[in-house]
């Protein structure tokens, strides 16, 4: 499971580092060191631009998505707060997320992720949730394998309203390995820069082809490191949330 990651990276870098062609100043979101479920989000997904009519080449683009997948068939969008990850394993057959699979798939920019244990107060002997922090031993970026959908909110008539749709995303999950193993049965997925352009393009549809591409994040090469219990609230935010804290 990936319930909580972090994202601080500008969208200028962000730009550099996934070669994208087009992204919007006034879609900028803030560095957050504890992205929650139902959070605003940067994807890097490829679409064909709607103005250019359904023969252009697709482009690649830099757009905030709501992390919980909304159906395009959802009756509202309140499914998406249950729908934050995907396994690996069945992504490419469950019916929430098969389309969005063969056709919409996208990157997630993170800078690592949390995972929690249980652990016993050494004071008070109590029982409470220990969080760490994962993320690649080199320091490179994640790219967390994503599916995004839209949704269209029947409320509004207008289809040319922003406010009529709702763009909304997943993160692949898989067994963990290395020292996130050590932490939590699962982790998202990550994948590796020549693997960026076949996930991407939204002409790709072969299932079997796709699912080969979805490998160890950093080759297996993660870190993890206990933190404050901070984190565990979602209104905690900054760059303390990382300090390394006694487990």
């Amino acid at each position: 499971m990936c319930g909580r990651f972090v994202s601080t990276r500008s969208p200028q870098d962000l730009s550099h580092l996934f070669h994208v062609a087009e992204w919007r100043p006034d879609e900028t979101l803030a560095p957050s060191w504890n992205v929650a479920p139902t959070d605003d989000v940067y994807g890097v997904l490829e679409r064909a631009p709607r103005a250019e009519g359904s023969g252009a080449p697709p482009r690649r683009e830099l757009r905030p998505l709501r992390w919980g997948l909304v159906p395009s068939w959802a009756k509202d969008p309140s499914v998406g707060s249950r729908m934050i990850n995907a396994r690996m394993e069945t992504v490419h057959e469950k019916p929430a997320y098969r389309r969005a699979f063969a056709r919409h798939r996208c990157l997630l920019p993170a800078d690592g992720f949390y995972e929690w244990t249980e652990a016993k107060d050494a004071t008070t002997g109590k029982k409470r949730k220990q969080p760490y922090f994962i993320h690649p031993a080199d320091g490179q970026i994640m790219a967390l394998a994503g599916l995004y959908a839209y949704w269209r909110n029947p409320e509004v008539d207008n289809d040319d309203d922003p406010a009529a749709w709702l763009t909304t995303c997943t993160i692949i999950t898989t067994e963990a390995t290395d020292a996130a193993g050590r932490v939590h049965p699962r982790m998202p997925l990550a994948l590796t820069p020549d693997h960026y352009a076949a996930w991407l393009d939204p002409r790709h549809d072969d299932a079997e082809e796709l699912r080969a591409l979805l490998t160890q994040p950093a080759g297996g090469h993660l870190d993890a490191r206990p933190v404050s219990p901070a984190v565990n609230n979602t209104r905690n935010n900054g760059p303390q949330l990382l300090d390394e804290a006694t487990p």
